[in-house]
């Protein structure tokens, strides 16, 4: 016996000053997918990098003329600019409030989904899945008829209210502010689904004994949500905010269309149809660039709140 243990004890001491066998395979395994992102997203920025340096123009991309580097030019003069400053206040403005909207409509959806019947339940997932995943320009062929001002399908129904005559309205070209809210509405909807979804999930997690002991106990609604349900929520509605702020400050295809159905000043403009219209319509591909680049560094400042909040969890 003395001996088993004093051979068991040799070997774990030998185990402890040799060092740990590290397996490769998880390396390998993942090379690929690293691979294809530094293709297909490094090359990318790296380019737009190497770009916003550069007074790059129609005859640098028709292959005429050789860039110029301007080195740090397309930066002041998007520093000076107050109305790519406009826009940028605009866009981050919109996304936080879209995103902001999006969560609260979509957890509540999730907890709606927890508690209905499961007929009723299912057809209303059905519903949002259809609403995902409907093509962007479909969804806003349908939307732009809806606010149509000749034939829109909501001003006829405003117009049935008595004494209120919204025949001929302009909801897209009349003002910057109803513009943007037919566009919140429309990202928010198109983004809702994702939220209710992922809330839903995590509801799934959620104790049931222990909400029906606080139930119990005298526990409202209120008091059960935030001591039991959002503790487990918490982590999802965290990442799904984070990732709807960085798609809601990219919005682009639908302030396009949008703006093609009614007007194209720069009022209505947000940061990806701007940078767009500076860019590829302007032929201003230098600047373009380091608009983009800003675009990028804000996007970083957005996501490190989270992964900040990562590190000091696994540090825990």
């Amino acid at each position: 016996m003395t001996s088993t243990v004093t051979a068991t004890t040799s070997r774990t001491r030998a185990e402890a000053a040799s060092p740990r066998r590290r397996s490769w395979a998880p390396y390998l395994l993942i090379s690929a997918s690293v691979a294809v992102l530094l293709l297909g997203m490094g090359y990318p920025v790296i380019w737009q990098v190497v770009t916003s340096f550069q007074k790059y123009g129609a005859m640098q991309q028709l292959g005429g003329k050789a860039p110029d580097f301007v080195w740090f030019d397309n930066y002041i003069a998007i520093a000076t600019n107050s109305t790519f400053w406009g826009v940028a206040f605009r866009s981050i403005a919109f996304c936080i409030i879209t995103a902001v909207i999006t969560i609260v409509i979509g957890v509540l959806l999730a907890l709606l989904m927890s508690k209905v019947p499961g007929a009723v339940r299912l057809i209303l997932q059905i519903a949002l899945l259809l609403a995902w995943a409907m093509p962007v320009i479909a969804a806003m062929t349908v939307w732009i008829w809806l606010f149509d001002r000749r034939s829109g399908v909501i001003n006829y129904l405003l117009s049935l209210i008595p004494g209120v005559d919204m025949t001929g309205f302009n909801w897209i070209g009349t003002t910057p502010v109803l513009f943007f809210l037919v566009a919140g509405l429309i990202v928010t909807w198109m983004s809702v689904p994702f939220v209710a979804f992922s809330a839903y999930a995590g509801l799934t997690q959620v104790n049931g004994e222990v909400v029906e002991a606080s139930q119990l106990d005298g526990a409202g609604a209120w008091q059960r949500f935030r001591f039991i349900i959002f503790p487990v929520l918490k982590p999802i509605i965290a990442i799904v905010l984070l990732l709807n702020l960085i798609w809601d400050l990219r919005v682009f295809a639908q302030i396009t269309l949008l703006q093609d159905a009614g007007p194209k000043s720069t009022d209505y403009d947000l940061l990806g149809t701007y940078i767009y219209k500076t860019g590829v319509a302007g032929f201003d591909y230098g600047g373009g660039a380091a608009m983009s680049i800003f675009v990028l560094a804000l996007t970083i400042a957005i996501s490190w709140f989270y992964v900040r909040s990562l590190v000091k969890e696994e540090a825990r």
